[in-house]
């Protein structure tokens, strides 16, 4: 009964809709006269009716302007009457009305009305039709009024009603509406309704009663689809895109206690390929795009929710979506701008590249599937994807697709899906079945991969070499990046971590194939070698695998040194190629063996370094790679761009001072390096390492003038200034921690500590005077004046203390003297060597140090000095300030005359 009234309601909805249609047209087209005569009339009497508008009074000219702000300006009511006036009565319709291109029309301002009268009435009534037909095989389902085959030919029947309703609508004279209401198009939704319900009757009629075959389903599916693509054509992409969403909810609508997946995926495949050349003939990427996710999602659903995964359907469903994307919609035509992405990229294949990469992807780590073969097929839906963006250059996508997928998979596998981090205990658990995964064959399938990626990837690298380095880059970055992270993949999860000799055949394998392949890619280049990304790519993976096969083949200490010394065969390549990538590869092996030292500084793990001092790892750990930079340096300086050059100076002055300081710490600490806080000696040694590196950078930047040396020098004279004011001074000074000085007066602690840093601080400051700023020779200059004071008068200390100088001790009275006098002979001192240097800078610091010493005098000593040391006190501080009087006299006397 209800669906006897539903058909009398739809029937009657059609008439008065024609009826209405009717009328309209009748009052179009007594308007379009009244608007022809005005024209006349306006064309006649143009002089006349300006007349008359210049003598309208103001109170009419104001009524009219107020009246007129509902009417349409005047040129919108010529175009509207030109475009009537084309319309003759009795002449046929357009036959290219509504066919996707919509003429211009009059614009029409939006309101609330407008939209609930007009836009959302439709589209609301369209999908009330459209869900009604399945609800309604639903609600006669569930109560038992018909049977099957009465219901799904009511159903048939209600779907035929709705497509011929809105042909015949269109037909009898409803044209494009007012601008803004072109996606209230009444055919077009009611077409739309028709689709959606034939396509869900004919899915119900074959998966869930079983009344037709597969044969007949795929073919009343394909004939719906081909009806679909004609109406499409005629209502533009709406109508499309409504059936498109309609044919895939249809399924979840209509749903089946006993579900045939074949039946699903072949619906699926007809409404993609239906859709796609829909999307084709109109040039609609959104549309193209739409029908490939849609096909991917159930795609996903049915893999991640089916108890049983038939493997041949997945098969089936990957091959329809690439096969519809490269001979369909990309077949043979050239692709619309809009559907572009730049550099010629189709952003329609995005969608199938993501949902048949995560399908892949699935089939690899979800264990039920990948043991029963899902490997196999995961392998397969690779391929095609790279086959896909092989065979059509538009559908990069799917390229980056299946590497991405296949990075993800194996190193999925490799770290066995169960990663447990133990932050606290600083421990790594890996859950995984290593037999189990060897026996569904990741490795052999790892192999294929990595085949059909370095062959695709080198041959179109060498195709699109010459004129899209875009596209050569591409294609060689998935040739060198996805066998990279599968031979770790594989090494991780069934080499030998310790050493493995067959995996880093593998890596060196792979480092010459790379090479060679860089090589016959740079001779496809325009002009041919001059190294562009695509060669960068090659080079790149060639310098990773090999740098992965040294760390397989060997351990410890061995690694860090054949990885360090590697820095310098990229530099020794520019002799034969100039390419701009090979200076800045070996930067990156001197930074990748920086962060090797910084994990572990001993190079060989501190139970394995030994007591012998100079002559262990750390030698060669700092050592070779110091040298391999150092000739990279060289090498490099003759090559086009400096950056790569200054890099790898940096990292050979690194190296050096690192490895000298790590050296001193060795041999200073028994050979104990993590010995803890280092002692005044240590530090000693360290600051005057690096002192003499600033020093040898000075003495660099003179004869090769270079950012890295005269910057390196700066930093490193500021951070010796830096270690001898925090450390020197303050945190291990004798006087605050009461270490031992040493039992020998001369050579002792103090000697290194203080007076041979300040040594070293006063050469460099004069030897950096006129190459360095003014403010880097002063500061350099006073911290040396600091240490030799501190060293003078430490000295003092322990010549009344002995080998232990802590401040605890107290002062003697002619200790206090001696400070005194000691700092007006280092002032008198001072002032004679910056006379005899003519240093403006030693003559300030011998007045600073007089004042200090004046100040002690004064207030320091007229309290706790008595008797004849009192007296004598004062008696040589007046001497001293009366001698350098008369001295500073003299001096400027003598520059007078």
């Amino acid at each position: 009964m209800l669906g006897l009234i539903s058909f009398i309601a739809v029937i009657a909805l059609a008439v008065t809709v024609t009826r209405q249609q009717r009328r309209i047209r009748t009052l179009e087209l007594d308007l379009d006269g009244l608007r022809k005569a005005f024209l006349t009339y306006r064309e006649i009497r143009p002089e006349q009716s300006n007349v008359a508008a210049e003598t309208v009074p103001a109170e009419m000219s104001v009524s009219a302007s107020s009246e007129s702000k509902d009417v349409a300006p005047e040129p919108e009511r010529a175009s509207a009457a030109k475009s009537l006036a084309s319309e003759e009565p009795g002449k046929p319709d357009d036959p290219t009305a509504g066919q996707g291109a919509e003429p211009t029309v009059p614009a029409r301002a939006p309101d609330i009305e407008t939209a609930l009268g007009t836009r959302w009435a439709v589209w609301v009534g369209g999908l009330a039709l459209a869900l009604g037909g399945i609800f309604l095989v639903r609600y006669s389902i569930e109560a038992g009024i018909f049977g099957p085959g009465v219901r799904l030919v009511m159903a048939a029947l209600l779907g035929l009603l709705l497509a011929i309703g809105g042909e015949f609508i269109r037909r009898t004279g409803v044209r494009v509406p007012v601008e803004g209401l072109q996606h209230a198009y009444v055919p077009a939704v009611l077409t739309a309704a028709g689709a959606f319900t034939l396509f869900g009757t004919t899915y119900a009629a074959h998966g869930i009663y079983g009344f037709i075959g597969p044969v007949a389903a795929f073919v009343l599916l394909g004939v719906i689809g081909v009806a679909t693509i004609v109406a499409a054509l005629l209502h533009g992409q709406a109508l499309a895109g409504v059936g498109l969403l309609g044919s895939y909810l249809t399924p979840l609508l209509v749903a089946s206690e006993a579900p045939n997946h074949w039946a699903l995926f072949v619906f699926v495949a007809v409404v993609l390929v239906s859709t796609a050349v829909i999307a084709r003939l109109r040039s609609w990427a959104p549309l193209m795009a739409a029908a490939s996710a849609g096909a991917g999602i159930w795609t996903l659903v049915y893999l991640l929710s089916a108890p049983e995964i038939d493997l041949p359907v997945l098969i089936f469903i990957n091959a329809a979506t690439l096969g519809t994307l490269a001979f369909v919609w990309l077949g043979g035509r050239i692709l619309p701008v809009a559907s572009t992405i730049g550099k010629g990229i189709d952003g329609s294949s995005i969608a199938p590249a993501i949902f048949v990469g995560l399908t892949a992807l699935l089939l690899f780590i979800l264990p039920s599937v990948r043991e029963a073969g899902g490997m196999a097929v995961a392998t397969l839906s690779i391929a095609a994807l790279v086959a896909t963006a092989f065979y059509r250059a538009p559908a990069l996508p799917t390229l980056f697709g299946a590497g991405v997928a296949c990075v993800l998979a194996y190193a999925y596998l490799a770290f066995g899906g169960s990663v447990a981090m133990e932050f606290f205990a600083g421990g790594l658990a890996i859950e995984q079945d290593l037999a189990g995964l060897y026996s569904t064959g990741v490795i052999r399938y790892g192999a294929v991969l990595c085949a059909i990626f370095v062959l695709a990837g080198f041959w179109k690298a060498n195709r699109f070499a010459g004129f899209d380095g875009f596209r050569a880059a591409a294609w060689m970055a998935s040739a060198v990046i996805v066998p990279l992270v599968i031979l770790a993949a594989l090494w991780f999860a069934f080499g030998n971590l310790d050493r493995d000799y067959v995996y880093a055949l593998v890596g060196f394998f792979l480092a010459v194939i790379f090479t060679v392949g860089a090589e016959w890619v740079g001779r496809a280049e325009v002009p041919p070698l001059h190294g562009g990304p695509a060669v960068s790519f090659g080079l790149a993976g060639a310098t990773a695998a090999a740098l992965i096969a040294i760390h397989m083949a060997f351990s410890g200490g061995m690694t860090t040194v054949l990885a360090g010394g590697f820095a310098a065969l990229p530099a020794f390549a520019t002799r034969f190629r100039t390419y701009p990538a090979l200076g800045w590869l070996s930067v990156a092996i001197a930074a990748i063996v920086t962060g090797r030292i910084a994990f572990d500084p001993t190079i060989v793990g501190a139970e394995f370094l030994g007591t012998i001092p100079v002559f262990n790892w750390l030698l060669p750990g700092y050592g070779v790679p110091a040298l391999a930079c150092g000739y990279a340096a060289w090498q490099l300086a003759g090559s086009p761009g400096a950056r790569p050059r200054l890099a790898v100076e940096a990292f050979a002055s690194l190296f050096a001072l690192v490895g000298i300081a790590m050296l001193v710490r060795h041999v200073m600490n028994g050979g104990i390096i993590y010995a803890g806080a280092p002692t005044l000696a240590e530090q000693s040694i360290y600051s005057l390492i690096a002192l003499g590196g600033g020093a040898v950078m000075v003495a660099l930047d003179r004869r090769s003038p270079s950012p890295v040396f005269r910057y390196g020098s700066l930093a490193l004279g500021v951070l010796s200034v830096a270690f001898i004011v925090l450390q020197h001074f303050a945190n291990l000074n004798p006087l605050y921690t009461d270490e031992s000085t040493g039992r020998i007066p001369v050579l002792n602690l103090l000697l290194l500590g203080y007076l041979l840093p300040g040594v070293a601080m006063g050469a460099l400051a004069w030897y950096a005077r006129r190459t360095r700023p003014r403010w880097y020779v002063a500061m350099l200059a006073l911290a040396a004046s600091l240490l030799a004071f501190a060293y003078a008068t430490l000295s003092v200390r322990r010549l009344f203390h002995g080998e232990f100088i802590g401040f605890w001790k107290g002062l003697s009275q002619l200790e206090t003297y001696s400070y005194s006098a000691l700092w007006l002979v280092l002032g008198v001192a001072l002032l004679t060597l910056g006379v005899r240097l003519n240093s403006h800078f030693l003559r300030i610091a011998s007045a600073g140090l007089v004042v200090v010493a004046v100040a002690k005098v004064f207030l320091f000593d007229m309290s706790e000095l008595e008797g004849v040391l009192r007296a004598l006190s004062f008696i040589g501080l007046g001497a001293v300030l009366i001698g350098i009087g008369l001295f500073y006299q003299r001096m400027l006397t003598s520059a007078a005359k």
